[in-house]
C-alpha cells in the first residue's frame, strides 16, 4: 500500500507537467493578448509593451533566443535598381538592450551612411542625439539611452514584412520556464486584474467555495444513498415508483433553470434567502439547496441501481435466511458492497461539482474560485486561470489516488500493485 501511494503521488509530477504545457500552448493559441484585453485595443504601443515586460509576457511562450516587441512602426522607403533604404518609424523609444531586424527570407544589413539615433538623457528636455553606425541587422542600445530612430538597408527590392526583435538573456528565457521556476519557488505569479497575488486570490475563494461544493457534495450524496436504498428496499411499490418518477422530472429540468426559478421563487418573491453576496452562511443556503436538488435525479438512479445489483446476490439470501432484519441486511451489508461503484460515482462527479459552483458563484455573486476563475478568463487573467487549472489538475489526481485507496480498504479483495 505505502509503494502503491508513493508511486502514484510521484506519478502527479509528470501528469501536472503536462497539463502545465498543454495549459500554456492552448492559451497562446485561443487567448489573445493580455496586454490588448486587459488595456484596451486604443492604448498605445508603449503601455502595451511596459505591461507584457512587467509580466512577462515579452518573452517567448516555451524557448527562443529572440522574441517580437511592438515598437516597429511604419517603414518609408526610398528605392532604385539595386538598394533600398528605408526610415524606420517606432511607436515608443527603445530602452536598452540587444535588438536586430528580422526580414525573413530577405537579404537586410545596414548601408554605412546608415545610423540609429539615440537620444542621450541629461535630466532636462534635450533634441541632442549621438550617432551609432550600424554594420549588421543586430544592434545595441547602451544603457541609460534610448532609441528613438532606425535606418535600414535592403539589397534590391524592399522585404514584404519586417519584425522587430529583442533579445533574450538566454534560450530558455521564457514565460514557461520562468513561470515554473516561480511554481518552484511557491510563487504563482501576479494577478493583472486584482493586483495582487495569485496565491491571496486563490485563498480568499477557498472558503466561499467550500461553503458550497462540500454541503453539496456530502448531502447529495447522503440523500441519494437513503433515498436509493429506499428504492431497493421497497422496488415495484408505490414508493420506488414515486421516487424514480421524480428523479426523472429532475433530471429533465436544466441546471440553470433550477438556478433561475429558486432566484426568482425562493428569494425575490418568498423573501425566504438572500439573492446575492457572502456574508453569512444564509447566503450559501439557497446555491447548496440548488446544487443538491439539480443532481438528486441522476444520483438516486444511479445509487439504486448499485444497491439493486447487490440485493439479489446469494450471500444477501443467506443473511435472510440467518434471521437479520432487513434493515440490517440491507444497511450493514448490501451498503457495504454498493459502496464502491457509489465511491466511484462521487470521485467523478467531483470535476462536475466543480463546474458547477462556477454558475452558482456567478448567478448568486459568491466570491469563490469558481467566480474568481470566469472573472479570470473574461479579463484574460492568464496567472490565475494557470493556477486554478494546475489546482484542479492536482485535485482530480488527488481524488483518485484516494479512491484507489478506499477501493482496497472496502474490499479486501482488491490489490493494489
Amino acid at each position: 500500500m505505502k509503494h502503491y501511494t508513493l508511486r502514484r503521488m510521484l506519478e502527479i509530477l509528470p501528469t501536472t507537467f503536462g497539463v502545465l504545457v498543454l495549459t500554456f500552448l492552448l492559451f497562446h493559441v485561443v487567448g489573445g493578448s493580455p496586454a490588448e484585453i486587459v488595456l484596451g485595443k486604443n492604448a498605445t504601443a508603449e503601455a502595451l509593451a511596459a505591461f507584457d515586460a512587467r509580466f512577462g509576457y515579452d518573452k517567448p511562450l516555451l524557448f527562443g533566443r529572440w522574441t517580437e516587441i511592438r515598437a516597429l512602426g511604419a517603414v518609408a522607403w526610398s528605392d532604385d535598381d539595386s538598394f533600398a533604404y528605408g526610415e524606420v518609424s517606432l511607436t515608443y523609444p527603445l530602452p536598452a538592450g540587444t535588438y536586430r531586424i528580422n526580414a525573413g527570407k530577405s537579404r537586410i544589413g545596414f548601408h554605412r551612411n546608415d545610423i540609429v539615433r539615440i537620444d542621450e538623457p541629461r535630466g532636462e528636455a534635450s533634441n541632442s542625439t549621438e550617432a551609432y553606425f550600424i554594420p549588421k541587422p543586430e544592434f545595441v542600445v547602451p544603457e541609460d539611452h534610448k532609441l528613438v530612430a532606425l535606418g535600414i538597408g535592403s539589397v534590391g527590392k524592399p522585404p514584404p514584412t519586417l519584425k522587430l526583435e529583442k533579445q533574450n538573456a538566454g534560450f530558455f528565457d521564457s514565460q514557461f520556464v520562468n513561470y515554473c521556476a516561480s511554481l518552484l519557488r511557491g510563487d504563482l505569479g501576479m494577478s493583472t486584474e486584482h493586483q495582487q497575488p495569485v496565491a491571496e486570490v486563490l485563498r480568499e475563494g477557498v472558503l466561499p467555495s467550500l461553503a458550497i461544493t462540500v454541503p453539496i457534495l456530502v448531502g447529495g450524496t447522503v440523500i441519494g444513498v437513503l433515498l436509493g436504498l429506499l428504492c431497493a428496499a421497497w422496488r415495484g411499490g408505490a414508493a420506488d415508483k414515486t421516487v424514480l418518477m421524480l428523479s426523472t422530472v429532475l433530471m429533465s429540468v436544466n441546471y440553470v433553470v433550477w438556478v433561475l426559478a429558486g432566484q426568482f421563487i425562493l428569494a425575490f418573491k418568498l423573501r425566504l434567502f438572500p439573492v446575492w453576496g457572502f456574508e453569512s452562511a444564509v447566503y450559501v443556503a439557497l446555491p447548496v439547496i440548488i446544487g443538491i436538488v439539480s443532481g438528486l435525479g441522476r444520483d438516486v438512479r444511479f445509487f439504486r441501481a448499485a444497491i439493486l445489483d447487490e440485493i439479489y446476490k446469494p450471500y444477501v439470501r443467506t443473511a435472510r435466511a440467518k434471521g437479520l432484519s432487513g434493515a440490517r441486511v440491507l444497511f450493514r451489508h448490501v451498503l457495504r458492497n454498493s459502496l464502491i461503484p457509489i465511491v466511484t460515482y462521487v470521485s467523478l462527479s467531483i470535476p462536475f461539482l466543480f463546474t458547477g459552483s462556477l454558475l452558482l458563484e456567478r448567478f448568486f455573486g459568491i466570491p469563490g474560485l469558481g467566480n474568481a476563475s470566469l472573472s479570470a478568463i473574461h479579463a484574460s487573467d492568464m496567472a490565475v486561470v494557470r493556477a486554478v487549472v494546475i489546482l484542479g489538475a492536482l485535485l482530480y489526481q488527488v481524488v483518485n489516488l484516494l479512491t484507489d485507496l478506499c477501493y482496497a480498504y472496502l474490499d479486501p479483495r482488491v490489490r493494489l500493485g
